[in-house]
């Protein structure tokens, strides 16, 4: 199961790499992170996703992350409400014949068109993480010049 962990960190060199070379060293894998500062310009946000198989495993990696000198809170969102969310932007080739389809699933989709030329369209979604893996499904009908997609992050509720 995925779960979704947020870690205030104090705003240093070499904290990230602390942070990552934990899960490493115990052989977690990060699904994904993002990291960037907050409203205090000394003190940075991570927002982690792990796959943990069971609470036990959370637990222990929530107590290994409390222990680092750097960390000041370690959030778990797993018996939180909390809203969500990742970027995309997509660069995608459209014609006369692509185009009409691709605004359909756009606008069904809530997505924003950022550019558009005359061979491609660069488009931007930001919505919980399996609103965009549906969107990139459906999007792989169509020519996909370039995909970037952030982290997740989260808030509490």
């Amino acid at each position: 199961m995925k779960h979704t962990i947020a870690v205030l960190v104090e705003n240093k060199f070499g904290v990230l790499a602390r942070v990552s070379g934990l899960f490493s060293a115990r052989g977690y894998n990060i699904d994904s992170l993002t990291v960037s500062e907050t409203e205090d310009s000394q003190v940075s946000r991570m927002t982690i996703v792990v796959n943990a198989q069971d609470e036990r495993i959370l637990e222990q990696i929530k107590k290994q992350l409390n222990k680092l000198i750097d960390v000041i809170t370690v959030t778990d969102f797993v018996k939180k409400s909390y809203f969500e969310r990742e970027l995309i932007f997509a660069k995608v080739v459209i014609d006369k014949k692509t185009l009409p389809e691709l605004q359909k699933i756009i606008k069904r989709e809530g997505a924003q068109v950022l550019e558009k030329k005359e061979d491609y369209m660069v488009i931007e979604l930001a919505q919980d993480a399996e609103h965009v893996r549906n969107f990139i499904h459906e999007l792989k009908g169509f020519k996909i010049v370039e995909l970037v997609r952030s982290g997740r992050v989260a808030i509490a509720v």
